[in-house]
């Protein structure tokens, strides 16, 4: 099989750490609906102060949150938002 040196082949997978993050704010959103909190509210509170008794203890969600960086979560965010938007989708 005769390989094309002059084209750049492209190979995606997506990586642990993204599905890590995407697990953890799921895992800290359940915890704050159950605990009558509003989510947003709180996760927002939490990456703008970085204090981390705006998030409920509730399921580990607390020890959670602190093993990512807060700018992980704020990426992790802004992806999923542009991607349900479809703006990744649109060409200049």
């Amino acid at each position: 099989m005769a390989q094309d040196l002059g084209n750049t082949q492209y190979f995606r997978v997506e990586a642990p750490q993204d599905t890590a993050v995407r697990k953890i704010l799921e895992v800290v959103y359940e915890a704050m609906v159950e605990k009558g909190y509003n989510p947003v509210n709180q996760i927002v509170g939490y990456i703008m102060s970085g204090d981390p008794t705006y998030i409920t203890s509730h399921n580990g969600a607390r020890s959670l949150i602190m093993k990512v960086e807060r700018d992980e979560l704020v990426e992790e965010m802004l992806t999923e938002y542009i991607r349900s938007r479809h703006w990744n989708e649109k060409k200049n």
